[in-house]
């Protein structure tokens, strides 16, 4: 063993033991970003920067069980991604199906869409619809797969599922307008029943949003990382929390 890697253990080591897990967030929404960067710097193609990325996800849910996480989203693709070049996006939807069934197999995660299935090509829809169904008794984290997301896609999609919801009931637009309200919308969206993300992580530097979770993360804490995605390591997660559990939340009060 290297004396870095020695030391790095060590390090992880003594910030895991001050980690006080009473104040764990319970939702974790992580914007996996950097694979392609990593890639270049590294001599590599695009595509073994995409697998480098889907490797690193068994090792994040396994330190988020450490910690006694009990929801983690992931974004695997946006909606914007899907207009990447033809060359590129096939081999990535590869890549998440393999990631997804392998999630499925795992037998410790609950695997669950977020994201417009309608989007996605027919062998991506069957792989996620099937990773739901066969982990639905699973008694794990809740993993949600954002595959096809964007944000304002989701909370048009809550709006038009509410719409529809109050035709089919016999509502008018005047009786739906007069009762509408915020959790009236929260029901009709994609993570429908779960808590809203705690803390969001997203890795390479980049310091916003682009759309994650728009509606769910009013009150998150946000941690911005500078390494990317592939390269990222336990003391980069545990740091995370770490930074997570010194801040006050107020919840706008």
């Amino acid at each position: 063993m290297k004396l870095r890697d020695l030391v790095y253990r060590l390090y992880a080591r003594r910030v895991e033991g001050r980690l006080d897990h009473a104040q764990v967030p319970k939702h974790i929404g992580v914007i996996l970003d950097g694979n392609r960067r990593w890639a270049r710097a590294d001599g590599r193609t695009t595509e073994q920067g995409h697998q480098a990325g889907a490797d690193k996800i068994s090792e994040l849910l396994g330190w988020c069980d450490e910690t006694d996480v009990e929801v983690v989203t992931l974004w695997l693709l946006s909606t914007d991604n899907l207009d990447r070049p033809a060359k590129e996006l096939k081999p990535l939807l590869g890549i998440i199906e393999n990631t997804v069934r392998g999630l499925a197999a795992d037998g410790r995660w609950r695997v669950h869409h977020v994201g417009q299935l309608d989007l996605l090509p027919p062998e991506t829809q069957t792989v996620l619809k099937e990773a739901e169904q066969d982990t639905l008794g699973v008694k794990g984290i809740l993993v949600n797969v954002a595959v096809g997301y964007g944000g304002r896609q989701e909370i048009a999609d809550a709006v038009r599922s509410l719409v529809l919801e109050a035709a089919e009931n016999g509502s008018t637009f005047e009786e739906l307008a007069e009762r509408v309200d915020i959790d009236h919308i929260t029901k009709h969206l994609y993570t429908r029943g779960q808590p809203d993300p705690d803390l969001i992580i997203r890795t390479s530097g980049e310091q916003r949003l682009s759309g994650f979770m728009l509606w769910q993360s009013a009150h998150s804490e946000y941690y911005f990382c500078e390494v990317f995605w592939p390269a990222f390591r336990k003391v980069d997660f545990l740091r995370a929390l770490r930074d997570y559990a010194a801040r006050h939340r107020r919840y706008g009060y």
